[in-house]
């Protein structure tokens, strides 16, 4: 099994429904505030379940959502493919979105899951894909010296204020025992330095910087607004 494996199934990776909606919510309100036009074109690249993805077409000119398991794909496409506004797309047909027209692509919570030959590959395209004038922010990057320690402490603290702190506790002992944290032994998780991820997106054709806060709940792990060289990268 790989990750791509692991995310085309139900997972654990949710302690509990509550905390499901509370992380799609957050990270959703989170999106929302990085839309600067309502004509905005916006790529979620990534996207999981998007519980709230429909929150974040009202706001904008068009939404694609793409993720690389076709079971999530194929749950997108039941709850939203009828929203004129939202396109879900498979990531090989990326192709299908016309270059230099998006204003704005989240990636948030992938990097830890690709090597840095794959990360490199999707750089490429996405600043293919973005305006002169867009952005590109890429979060829930996790530091090199951050551990599962760390998330488990940040996942509690996020359960203590959205009630529900027993379903946590249960789920931190059920992910234990899964298939995640054996892939996580296994494989591992792609970690990387806040200069050593400006380099990455700077070999790309970016100017970048770590913005102030991570997206979602996790604020030990970082995010980075990225605009392609000759553009100013503006932090959320």
């Amino acid at each position: 099994m790989n990750w791509r494996d692991y995310w085309n199934q139900d997972t654990p990776i949710y302690t509990s429904e509550r905390h499901k909606l509370l992380h799609y919510r957050l990270v959703a309100n989170d999106i929302i505030g990085l839309i600067l036009s309502p004509d905005a074109r916006v790529l979620d690249y990534g996207c999981g379940e998007a519980l709230f993805a429909d929150r974040i077409a009202a706001r904008c000119g068009h939404l694609y959502l793409s993720d690389a398991a076709p079971l999530v794909r194929e749950r997108l496409q039941e709850r939203l493919g009828a929203n004129p506004k939202i396109t879900i797309l498979a990531p090989e047909a990326l192709s299908d979105i016309p270059d230099a027209s998006l204003d704005l692509i989240v990636v948030n919570s992938l990097l830890q899951y690709l090597d840095l030959s794959e990360l490199r590959a999707l750089l490429r395209i996405w600043h293919d894909k973005l305006k002169a004038s867009g952005r590109l922010v890429i979060a829930d990057v996790i530091p090199q010296d951050v551990s599962a320690l760390t998330d488990a402490k940040a996942l509690l603290s996020f359960a203590w204020t959205g009630g529900f702190l027993t379903g946590a506790l249960r789920g931190l002992v059920r992910t234990a025992l899964s298939d995640y944290r054996k892939l996580r032994d296994e494989i591992g998780l792609s970690h990387y330095g806040e200069a050593e991820m400006i380099e990455i997106l700077r070999d790309a054709g970016f100017v970048a910087e770590r913005a102030t806060r991570n997206l979602g709940h996790n604020q030990a792990r970082m995010t980075f607004v990225a605009c392609p060289s000759g553009a100013v990268a503006e932090s959320p």
